[in-house]
């Protein structure tokens, strides 16, 4: 794709911009979409645009970001124009603190999963429909984590895949919880085609954005390469980023509860979700202490 003539046409060579994502690694599959990260200090949401039949997305970013999560996916960043050589300077202050953003942003992952952890048991308590949802949440906020502390960048297209070829270390150890709580062993195509509508019916509801292109891209690039858990935990990644967008809100959005059952592929069965919150619970306690001692 020729990025140049994006950026030109889309009237943004006057900012700082880079490309981002999947595209400036190994690691890309055809299905993937071009990340570009604007730097024009606008707080405003992502944009996707389709370009020489690929879909790209605009995000905009400041130079004085100081999350660590959103630090990370800077992380390699390919630049495309910087005349004032500020990006350049704000990538090379991530490169130096590279090893402590990913630790800190590890971090923050397993205190959500812990919270999610415990919303989940208290929604069981007060019979809050939501209680599963919480608990996916919980899990992929562990894995997460686990990728932060081995320095990958979070990428759900390719998450699962990577996890399953990491060395076994103490950590490590902890991705059979992921596995095991997160649902991939019903992995079947029929089951994906009822989470892929439902999953881009949330994302429409949420983002607004046709996300849902790039999310059905994705799913048929799975399904059609076999690789069906890969798939599953992609969709759920998706649901999972954008409940969290609702949090704050669920009570006024009770109806999404049925949207959310197919699109999660939700456990209605409390004394599993229990079980679950607990083991993935005891998960994050572990590598938390683990990285906190280190």
């Amino acid at each position: 794709m020729n990025i140049k003539k994006f950026v030109e046409e889309q009237g943004l060579s006057e900012f700082p911009i880079g490309l981002a994502g999947c595209r400036v690694s190994d690691l890309y599959f055809d299905s993937c979409d071009y990340d570009i990260v604007v730097f024009d200090e606008k707080p405003e949401s992502e944009k996707i645009v389709q370009f020489e039949n690929n879909f790209v997305v605009i995000h905009h970013a400041s130079l004085s970001e100081t999350r660590s999560k959103k630090l990370l996916q800077y992380d390699n960043l390919q630049i495309i124009n910087d005349e004032s050589w500020d990006l350049r300077m704000l990538l090379s202050k991530i490169k130096e603190k590279r090893s402590s953003l990913f630790i800190d942003f590890a971090k923050n992952c397993l205190i959500e999963s812990l919270f999610c952890c415990q919303t989940t048991r208290e929604s069981i308590q007060t019979s809050d429909v939501f209680a599963p949802c919480w608990q996916k949440c919980a899990t992929y906020h562990l894995a997460d984590a686990i990728s932060a502390i081995n320095h990958q960048r979070s990428s759900p297209s390719h998450m699962l895949d990577l996890l399953r070829k990491l060395k076994k270390t103490a950590v490590n150890k902890n991705i059979s919880i992921v596995t095991q709580t997160v649902g991939i062993e019903r992995s079947i195509p029929t089951l994906l085609e009822r989470m892929l509508k439902s999953t881009i019916g949330f994302s429409d509801l949420i983002e607004k954005n046709n996300h849902s292109q790039i999310i059905q891209q994705k799913h048929d690039f799975f399904v059609r390469n076999s690789m069906l858990s890969d798939c599953y935990f992609y969709l759920g990644y998706v649901n999972k980023e954008n409940f969290l967008k609702i949090k704050d809100s669920l009570s006024r959005r009770q109806d999404l509860i049925y949207l959310l059952k197919v699109a999660f592929d939700i456990e209605a069965d409390d004394n599993l979700l229990e079980q679950q919150s607990e083991i993935v619970q005891k998960s994050a306690n572990s590598i938390l202490e683990i990285i906190s001692s280190a």
